[in-house]
């Protein structure tokens, strides 16, 4: 039987987890995603590639269970940010797009869904509700369509496309701080400005 690392049989999951997620984070610094296999990421992490067998059957497997346990923090913190509905929602929106670009900068397994560049197949990532950050954008949704009900927000008609099509600013500023984590704070404050200009009331034309 393996060495149980930790003080317990659950703790020690979580630290081989965390091996796990380093070790992608490493393997992605060095070489496309297409190319590294179960065996890197089991040497990497220093587990045996049976080892690696109990946690995930294949890649993307692996990369699917890495992003919902990632992803976890992130979702719970936009959820209560979106919860503070006595506050403005622009305000709120803010806080979102932090929170979101920050998650991404911080979790490989983040960063290889929302980052184009990061090389996942889309095949390969989940739709409905077997995709990890439905919720996130059912958050995002409910902040949009609280915004049009207080007259923040200009009628976007389609919430759910709207905020499809916002997330492709995200989308580009986490891939723009995976190429230069120092433009961190620039990267957040215009995707602000983008989003909530996209948002924004429009003047009355009479």
């Amino acid at each position: 039987m393996p060495r149980i690392r930790g003080a317990s049989l659950e703790e020690h999951h979580e630290m081989v987890w965390a091996d796990l997620d380093r070790a992608l984070r490493q393997l992605l610094l060095e070489r496309g995603y297409d190319s590294i296999t179960m065996g890197h990421i089991a040497a990497r992490a220093g587990l045996a590639r049976n080892t690696l067998y109990n946690y995930a059957r294949d890649k993307s497997a692996l990369v699917m269970a890495l992003t919902r346990r990632a992803s976890r923090p992130a979702v719970g913190r936009v959820a209560a940010i979106a919860a503070r509905s006595s506050e403005p929602a622009a305000q709120r929106m803010r806080e979102i797009i932090e929170a979101v670009l920050e998650a991404l900068t911080g979790q490989a397994a983040l960063q290889l869904l929302f980052r184009p560049d990061a090389g996942v197949p889309v095949s390969e990532v989940p739709k409905g509700p077997e995709n990890p950050f439905n919720a996130l954008v059912a958050e995002v949704e409910n902040v949009v369509r609280d915004g049009m009900a207080r007259g923040e927000f200009r009628d976007v008609g389609d919430v759910h496309l709207a905020v499809e099509l916002l997330s492709g600013a995200i989308r580009a500023g986490a891939e723009r701080v995976g190429r230069d984590p120092a433009s961190f704070a620039d990267t957040v404050r215009a995707a602000q400005e983008i989003v909530l200009a996209s948002l924004a009331r429009r003047p009355d034309p009479r």
